[in-house]
């Protein structure tokens, strides 16, 4: 009757467990939320401010740390997911962020290229202006 008692007892605590975990949902900490156009915008500015801090910046290797996250929070999220993957919006930031989590992997602490930055801003107004038009 004991052994009963605890191995019943174990499955509802793992039950338990589950059900928290999957209510409260595991936070990345890159500030993203799981909604499609709120999390473009978010990981666009965040991109911004990366590649227009200053090299002498004191906080330079905190923002590049944060825009690396919300790169691979954000691909991981939304690449596989039918409803974002297939958007133009979502086709425009992964040509983005491929190319700027390349630079980081390859350069990491060097300065980004002028040709660079001009196309990943041209990257992110287009993938802004798809975000308003729902596409």
């Amino acid at each position: 009757m004991m052994s009963f008692l605890k191995n019943q007892l174990s499955r509802l605590l793992a039950l338990v467990l589950v059900v928290t975990i999957g209510l409260t949902a595991c936070d990345s900490g890159t500030g993203l939320t799981g909604n499609y156009s709120q999390d473009t915008l978010t990981v666009i500015a965040t991109l911004r401010e990366a590649i227009d801090l200053p090299q002498d910046a004191p906080n330079r290797q905190e923002v590049q740390d944060t825009a690396r996250g919300q790169i691979n929070d954000y691909i991981s999220r939304y690449r596989r997911k039918g409803d974002a993957g297939g958007l133009k919006s979502f086709t425009t930031m992964q040509t983005a962020l491929n190319s700027l989590a390349g630079y980081y992997t390859s350069y990491g602490a060097r300065p980004i290229p002028e040709k660079l930055k001009k196309r990943l801003q041209l990257e992110f107004t287009q993938a802004e202006r798809s975000i308003e038009r729902g596409v």
